[in-house]
């Protein structure tokens, strides 16, 4: 079974990433699943489409990764990735990729989301 990913296919940046990450992909044979969260009800990777929009989350080996994780479960699938995949899994890089996504770009990311969904609803 291929690694699934949910993603937010509203967010620019998050859409340009997996935009890029399924052309990488499809070039190279590399099988992943790509499910856009406002097109897919994200109880398949057991979280609501809010939680879904705060992070980035995969299903893997019938396991749900999300955050860094899931990131570099991605990377190691790709060969141009691996490296980072690598890289962002040693101990002391580990912790700070992890706080730099946690603290910083995913509440950023999601702020923006927030900001994007509040506009639409306003009709702007």
């Amino acid at each position: 079974m291929p690694t699934r990913i949910l993603y937010n296919a509203q967010c620019p940046i998050c859409n340009a990433e997996i935009c890029h990450y399924r052309e990488y992909a499809e070039k190279r044979g590399i099988v992943f699943g790509f499910d856009d969260l406002m097109q897919v009800d994200p109880i398949a990777y057991g979280v609501t489409q809010d939680q879904a929009a705060r992070r980035l989350h995969i299903l893997h080996e019938d396991r749900v990764l999300s955050g860094m994780d899931a990131f570099r479960v991605i990377w190691q699938q790709m060969p141009r990735y691996r490296w980072l995949g690598r890289i962002t899994g040693l101990p002391l890089v580990k912790q700070i990729a992890n706080a730099v996504y946690d603290h910083v770009l995913a509440p950023v990311l999601y702020a923006s989301h927030k900001r994007r969904i509040a506009r639409q609803a306003r009709g702007d």
